[in-house]
């Protein structure tokens, strides 16, 4: 069964720092590039971050773009979301999503193109508190 799972969410003071996973059972991230969303209570899905499937191309918003760090380990295939400097409004399930093909090797999909990917995870939650 081809399986996205999310791991790492949790209740942090504004300040601090949570190191989200993305990990892939069931098939291989080597040709998949990784997105994370998130969506908070009354909101819109927002795309946040996005690395390539060879890992050499990183995309952020500019919520969290200084913030955050995305990395890919297709030796262990899993994704890695670093969140520093975490403040309230990044309160929201984050979600991981994998988009298969060629077309995304050196360059990930848009964070505006949810549409381009294959798989999702179930989500995990993150609370900051103030």
């Amino acid at each position: 069964q081809l399986q996205l799972v999310e791991s790492g969410g949790a209740l942090v003071h504004s300040g601090g720092s949570l190191r989200l996973s993305c990990t892939a059972s069931g098939f291989s991230l080597d040709h998949y590039a990784i997105g994370w969303f998130r969506q908070a209570p009354g909101k819109e899905r927002e795309g946040i971050s996005c690395i390539s499937a060879f890992g050499g191309q990183t995309n952020y918003a500019d919520s969290v773009a200084g913030r955050f760090t995305i990395s890919k380990d297709n030796a262990k295939n899993t994704v890695h979301l670093q969140m520093n400097s975490l403040k309230p409004e990044d309160t929201a399930v984050y979600y991981c999503a994998a988009a298969y093909g060629s077309s995304w090797y050196h360059q990930p999909p848009s964070l505006t193109n949810d549409y381009e990917y294959d798989y999702w995870g179930q989500g995990t939650q993150v609370t900051v508190s103030s």
